[in-house]
């Protein structure tokens, strides 16, 4: 039985191992599996190892195939030991690091130790074929609405209220910095206007660092959400969503719903990013465009007021929701896959254990 090793570094690549395997368990149920993976992974079975030793000792000895994960700076730098190991392991890398944002030479140094790599996003293509990497563009998995999962949440709705959804971020750091500004954003909301009510969609990982956040705010319209299900239908009966930039935001717009992005770094940190990008924008949208349609609150700009005046003015303005929805519904026609992201990424696995 030929076992391949998942590994992932974050609750987002947890999330897409997990749709890809369970993909690859109905096309082929003669594989063994183990993992450094999260919740998500382990809904499916998947021993999770993360002794060190015991992932070099027992996880790449009789290994066929390393799947990593997203988390580049991680999983890449795993990927590239293991080949060293064993030459003889085929590295197959799922989301493709972002050489078109920064750091383009590292294309060079993935040809070394990835036998092939897999692509959210069709214009990549070039920068790894430029290198002769093997490469297949699967599609974004977040602008696939699966209608098999429908989730009734009308009785758990709060009536006469309009919804906004929040996304403050999976990792603690980011959640750390931008959930009490977007909670001074709802109390700036809370003031003027009492027909709304905010949801936070959370991680497994980080609902309870979001709830000791909310607890200090008395608030009576608020609710914390991390079912995926749930998430996808409150987003769905949303009217507006604030969230941390990200590809969350292709969800977002999938469900056509307007929105605007935030995001904040340290000073130190955000004058290194600057002068290391090699793109205009913070959002993916906004970068395949070359401009901006979905407007970014970054550093700054990245305040409650700044927030709720954006809020406002969208809310006040339906003709430009209506437009944002409009154009990103054209950007995502571009990015979206034959059939699955799953389904595209588990044929290329197959192809490698057959």
């Amino acid at each position: 039985m030929k076992k391949i090793f998942i590994l992932t570094g974050e609750p987002s690549g947890d999330k897409l191992a997990s749709t890809l395997i369970s993909r690859l368990k109905l096309e082929n149920s003669e594989i063994e599996y183990l993992s450094v993976g999260g919740t998500h992974l382990k809904k499916l079975g998947i021993k999770s190892i993360y002794d060190l030793k015991e992932i070099t000792y027992l996880g790449f000895t009789s290994v066929y195939i390393l799947l990593s994960v997203d988390s580049p700076d991680f999983t890449l730098r795993v990927a590239e030991e293991v080949k060293k190991i064993n030459s003889n392991i085929k590295t197959i890398h799922y989301v493709a690091p972002q050489v078109w944002v920064w750091r383009k030479n590292r294309v060079k140094k993935i040809k070394k130790f990835i036998d092939h790599i897999l692509l959210l996003f069709e214009f990549e293509k070039k920068y790894f074929e430029e290198e002769n990497i093997n490469n297949t563009f699967v599609g974004h998995p977040l602008i696939e609405i699966n209608q098999n999962n429908k989730t009734i949440i009308d009785n758990i709705l709060p009536k006469n209220k309009k919804i906004i959804s929040i996304f403050p971020g999976s990792r603690n750091s980011e959640t750390n910095v931008l959930l009490p500004i977007l909670l001074d954003f709802i109390k700036l909301m809370n003031k003027k206007h009492n027909e709304y009510f905010f949801y936070i969609h959370a991680t497994e990982e980080n609902k309870s660092l979001i709830l000791e956040h909310v607890k200090k705010y008395n608030f009576d319209n608020i609710d914390i959400v991390s079912d995926e299900n749930i998430k996808s239908e409150i987003l769905s009966k949303s009217i507006f969503a604030v969230s941390k930039s990200g590809t969350v935001s292709l969800q977002i717009c999938n469900f056509n719903v307007p929105s605007i992005i935030i995001y904040k770094l340290s000073f130190i940190n955000f004058m290194i990013f600057k002068m290391l990008v090699n793109v205009k924008f913070a959002n993916i949208i906004n970068i395949i465009n070359n401009r901006e349609i979905i407007p970014e609150l970054l550093q700054k700009e990245c305040n409650a007021d700044e927030i709720y005046r954006s809020v406002i003015y969208f809310l006040k303005n339906p003709e430009l929701m209506k437009k944002q929805v409009s154009e990103c519904s054209k950007s995502l026609e571009g990015i979206r896959s034959k059939t699955s992201s799953a389904s595209e990424a588990s044929s290329i696995l197959i192809k490698y254990l057959s």
